[in-house]
């Protein structure tokens, strides 16, 4: 059931209230053309990152994982999320030291570095997005 919530939130709060506003402002906006980043959506975009970062750190200051003990289908599609933003360098990792180590873990994984290896057209990934212990 758990898994289950942690799903169901990532596809709809999150994708809502940070993916639609931060991706479209700095990936969706440079490759329609449609003008600069708008400041103020950035930074509501941010907030509401910050406000979904505080809450997956508390499930890591009690679990292993998002669910529970073991790594489920939450925890890869959470990474998957924050790859994205982690490529635009949207995340601040020092602010949030067990999501930190949670996500080195994930990064780590032969099954994920295949998204470390996605670039978008004319944006440089951060410097950090492909170290595995950054």
């Amino acid at each position: 059931a758990e898994v289950r919530r942690l799903l169901t939130w990532f596809e709809r709060r999150f994708t809502d209230e940070v993916n639609a506003v931060l991706l479209h402002e700095r990936m969706e906006k440079p490759l329609l053309r449609l003008g600069p980043p708008e400041a103020r959506a950035l930074r509501a975009g941010r907030e509401a990152l910050k406000s979904h970062l505080a809450m997956m750190e508390g499930l890591l200051a009690r679990r292993d994982a998002l669910a529970g003990r073991r790594i489920s289908q939450a925890d890869i599609v959470a990474a998957a999320h924050l790859s994205v933003l982690d490529y635009f360098g949207e995340v601040a990792w020092a602010s949030w030291p067990g999501l930190k180590t949670w996500y080195m873990k994930l990064k780590s994984r032969p099954s994920f570095r295949p998204l470390l290896a996605d670039r978008f057209p004319g944006v440089q990934a951060s410097a950090w997005y492909q170290d595995l212990d950054f």
